[in-house]
């Protein structure tokens, strides 16, 4: 094997790698006909992506997608990109930017290697199977390499999974932790089994909930594949419209992403649809993995008491439940989702950066900032809506 050379590429589109090559490493898995783990990293996701002109020119996320060859045999890829600005991440870096461009440094543009847009936990540095230790690397390596050939401050690879986190400290990488809210399935019949599991007064609060969010005049349907239609999309691009100018002020998705996604991805996306009187009145849209169920979007055009609780977190769950999923991701902070049966896990991140100095200064911050999430955790986690376990006899 120390013969072989491991060649590495950059690409401007995730279309350059041919499709059943990028998935053969990003979701192997789905040779038995599954379902992939990650929908996020599949190689129609992130086209989607790129066609719809969510990123690209003038997004600030311009890809630099790598890939790995050994001899003839493409063995790792990443999607990476180069960034000028530090939107759409969910891992908050503009106090560093602001410190080191205050020391006078230039901290954009920086490489990303990440699902945009995506505060969604999966493998980042994908490889094909039997070659996870040297794909890793080589795509490390090369994620570097390319930072410091080109100037570049640092390199940020977001949502990786703990093993990859775990290897790239090995490699001499920073981890970052930070924290989600994540619904375990416990192997739950159904929604009241779940119900039985938490304290009396947290039970009553969801049924009452469920119940207010249900009297809202209309009905509510669960829309996945062939059921989802181009009229759907129509009615939740107004909804994500309105979110996205509250959140972020401009959103991260085009319209067109939305027609890429009835035409490639309707078999990974479940749609929770509100209708009131004929018209669509509100909506959650998630993503389906093998295992996982990852909320993504929500959005309305009108107010109605708890739907908002009914449509993202308890249909959600019911729908994890009926179909076998062990966990539901509800996307980035929201201490509410707490008292909805969703508690706090630890995320995973990794962190180069060019200059020592800085990159001392950012390893001190992130050993205190481990320590405080650690804490955290800990202190939702005992504020949790379940039944209180009788301590065990000494």
């Amino acid at each position: 094997m120390s013969s072989r050379q491991i060649e590495i590429t950059v690409h401007t589109s995730v279309s350059e790698v041919p499709a059943a090559q990028w998935d053969a490493c990003a979701c192997p898995e789905v040779a038995d006909g599954g379902r992939p783990y990650d929908p996020f990293t599949t190689h129609r996701f992130l086209k989607a992506l790129e066609d719809s002109h969510s990123v690209g020119a003038g997004t600030g996320w311009t890809p630099r997608i790598l890939a790995a060859h050994l001899d003839d045999q493409l063995i790792a890829v990443a999607p990476l990109y180069s960034k000028s600005h530090s939107q759409g991440e969910y891992i908050f870096d503009h106090n560093w930017a602001n410190a080191f461009e205050r020391a006078g440094g230039r901290y954009y543009p920086k490489l990303q290697l990440a699902v945009p847009f995506t505060p969604a936990t999966g493998r980042r540095l994908l490889t094909r199977t039997g070659f996870e230790t040297i794909g890793q690397a080589a795509l490390v390596q090369g994620a570097v390499q390319l930072a410091s050939e080109h100037g570049l401050s640092s390199l940020h690879i977001t949502f990786c999974t703990e093993t990859e986190a775990q290897a790239g400290a090995a490699m001499g990488l920073m981890p970052r932790t930070s924290q989600q809210f994540h619904w375990e399935n416990n192997n739950y019949r159904d929604f009241d089994a779940f119900l039985d599991t938490m304290s009396s007064r947290k039970r009553k609060n969801i049924r009452r909930e469920r119940a207010q969010a249900n009297d809202f005049g209309g009905s509510i349907h669960t829309l996945t594949g062939d059921q989802i239609q181009p009229e759907h999309w129509d009615a939740f691009w107004v909804f994500y419209q309105d979110t996205g100018s509250r959140k972020w002020g401009t959103p991260y998705l085009t319209r067109a992403f939305f027609d890429q996604a009835q035409e490639h991805l309707r078999d990974d996306i479940l749609l929770v649809m509100a209708e009131r009187d004929g018209k669509w009145v509100a909506g959650a849209l998630n993503f389906i993995g093998r295992d996982v169920l990852y909320g993504r979007y929500w959005g309305c055009v009108q107010d109605h008491p708890c739907l908002h609780f009914e449509l993202c977190y308890y249909r959600a769950i019911e729908f994890a439940i009926d179909h076998g999923l062990k966990r539901v991701e509800a996307g980035a902070q929201g201490e509410h989702k707490l008292a909805r049966g969703y508690l706090p896990v630890t995320t995973h991140s990794l962190h180069w950066v060019a200059d020592q100095g800085f990159a001392e200064a950012i390893a001190q911050y992130l050993r205190a900032e481990r320590a405080a999430v650690d804490q955290e955790i800990e202190i939702l986690t005992s504020y949790g809506p379940f039944k209180r376990q009788p301590p065990e006899d000494e």
